[in-house]
């Protein structure tokens, strides 16, 4: 079994601020409906690029997509199916996905929507023409109590004994398990430990064992990479949360669920070098 680690430091989430933002968006679902397919907020405006296709609204079976002007390229919307819709106790979606010949099963069960308990994901894709090499699943789960208990620890204590984020994947060839494990930084930021253990399965694992010795740098460079392009992406959402509670925070989460999205400007090409004189 190979192992890797890196470890980033990352600016804090307030933990009040998050339940009430997550109980502000269960409760504008909870209290909206449909009409002719399109889902309205509780003053009228339609959520944005989100339609019914099939079943009730909040119902469980009942199945979503984008709205026509969403659709991909292909014209093929993505199709999510609300499987349980209970806000004070739990919501779960499951999406499927084909694309370049593989199928994608994805599953999403949020814990105790209103504050939050815990985020559970699955995935299970294979290719319908292929074989068992082309099966692969994965289980994830984030114990958010876990995760803010883990953060009420003094700085100088040692880290928690179980990782509040526990994700595995299992493929023919070999398994492999990531945890995400926070502790305080001591200056209201955060220092989170991201680990990785890979392993072969059954009788290939000597041969794993022998692809790892080579592998083991690209390993380490691509761990170090993600986790640094994680952190950069949550400084960059950190920056853009609104620092409102309330009703004015409702209001907010209200206008993003309204509004599309503001489209990316393309980066100009610098064209060609000017020619010397």
């Amino acid at each position: 079994m190979a192992r890797f680690e890196h470890t980033v430091t990352v600016a804090a989430l307030d933990r009040a601020w998050f339940e009430e933002a997550a109980g502000h968006v269960v409760d504008l679902f909870d209290a909206s409906r449909e009409q002719d397919g399109v889902i309205l907020l509780p003053d009228g405006r339609p959520i944005h690029g989100l339609r019914l296709l099939k079943g009730r609204h909040l119902q469980s079976g009942a199945q979503y997509g984008e709205s026509p002007e969403e659709k991909d390229e292909e014209g093929a919307p993505e199709v999510a199916v609300l499987r349980e819709w209970r806000p004070s106790r739990a919501v779960e979606v499951e999406s499927r996905v084909a694309e370049e010949g593989m199928s994608v099963r994805v599953g999403v069960r949020l814990r105790e929507p209103r504050t939050p308990k815990a985020l559970e994901v699955s995935l299970d894709g294979h290719n319908p023409k292929g074989g068992s090499l082309y099966r692969f699943s994965g289980r994830a789960k984030a114990d958010l109590h876990a995760w803010w208990a883990a953060l009420d620890r003094p700085s100088s204590a040692p880290p928690a004994a179980r990782a509040p984020v526990i994700g595995k994947a299992v493929h023919r060839l070999g398994k492999a398990r990531l945890t995400v494990t926070p502790r305080p930084a001591g200056d209201g930021t955060w220092r989170v430990s991201v680990v990785l253990s890979v392993r072969g399965r059954w009788l290939l694992r000597p041969v794993a064992a022998v692809g790892l010795l080579f592998a083991r740098r690209p390993i380490e460079r691509g761990l170090r990479e993600g986790v640094d392009s994680a952190a950069e992406e949550w400084a960059e959402m950190l920056a853009e949360l609104p620092s409102l509670h309330g009703a004015a925070l409702r209001a907010e989460i209200a206008d993003a669920l309204t509004e599309p999205p503001e489209p990316v400007e393309p980066v100009a090409s610098p064209g060609p070098p000017p020619k010397s004189l």
